[in-house]
């Protein structure tokens, strides 16, 4: 299957903006899912400047700066995904989770060195006894790793409730974990903060979900949607995606951009401005089986 995925991202501003330099986190990465066939970026006014270059974690960055005065910003990514039929890895047997924990420190081969580095606290998750007593829950003594890892996804999306008023970019992880609603990014970052706080490794993965139409009506362009789940990992199979906003493991429906440690290392479109003053954002995603 391919998709071809347009990502339209608008900004309005009140005043004009006379400079403005931003970095984009929107070229799909190839993986053993998925392969990245084609990719561009148009970007309206015209940049001054544009290089692109492949970040500490591997995701593919764009930055550009504009240096006309200008009230509106127009960013479209365009790509082409191959999508390749693969057995989601959550399907094999795995260890009992507590000797995941063990092996993370001791196991020096590259991919598990690799992947220590996402144990830790990052700018947006905390490490707390809440978060660890929370999952406790589903990682009870003995348990497989990838049981207990589809329970807390299961769990999470049970009883967090998908409020898109109700968080922001910023709202805290505590306050999100004690209102018990938000949107993907704080219900994947809820899911990682629990892992770490068992000493697990877990990281955001940052991309895109095609969405389907109620039966009958057709399909809307525009109405896919920008995504955010969990990738936690086990040494001796890999990482392991999980999407607690759906309680699914991604699949073909699921698009990669890139993953970090939070929210903050893939933000879509980010960057700094010099005047507009306030400004509305509209963004619009079309993920299309060709």
């Amino acid at each position: 299957m391919i998709y071809k995925i347009i990502h339209r991202t608008t900004y309005k501003y009140k005043y004009p903006v006379s400079v403005g330099s931003h970095v984009a986190c929107l070229k799909p990465r190839s993986l053993t899912r998925h392969r990245l066939a084609q990719s561009e970026l148009h970007i309206e006014p015209s940049p001054a400047t544009m290089t692109e270059r492949v970040d500490y974690f591997g995701n593919h960055l764009s930055f550009f700066t504009i240096e006309e005065p200008h009230n509106e910003l127009v960013v479209e990514a365009r790509s082409q995904v191959v999508m390749e039929e693969n057995e989601p890895l959550l399907t094999q047997s795995s260890p009992p989770w507590e000797e995941v924990v063990k092996s993370l420190p001791q196991d020096h081969s590259p991919s598990t060195v690799e992947a220590y580095q996402f144990r830790f606290e990052s700018p947006r998750i905390r490490i707390r006894p809440e978060f660890a007593a929370y999952a406790r829950q589903s990682f009870s003594p003995g348990r497989a790793m990838c049981e207990a890892l589809l329970d807390l996804t299961a769990r999470i999306h049970k009883e967090f409730r998908f409020d898109s008023k109700s968080t922001h970019v910023r709202t805290p992880i505590e306050e999100v974990f004690r209102k018990k609603r938000g949107v993907c990014q704080d219900f994947a970052h809820v899911q990682i903060a629990c892992l770490r706080s068992l000493r697990l490794a877990a990281r955001y993965v940052s991309g895109y979900l095609r969405t389907y139409p109620p039966p009958g009506q057709p399909r809307l362009v525009g109405a896919d949607a920008s995504h955010a789940w969990v990738s936690a990992y086990c040494p001796g199979i890999g990482w392991l995606d999980l999407d607690p906003t759906n309680n699914v493991v991604p699949s073909n429906g699921h698009v990669t951009i890139g993953w970090g440690r939070d929210f903050g290392d893939v933000s879509p479109l980010h960057g700094l401005i010099l005047g507009g003053g306030a400004h509305t954002l509209k963004v619009a995603v079309d993920l299309e089986a060709l």
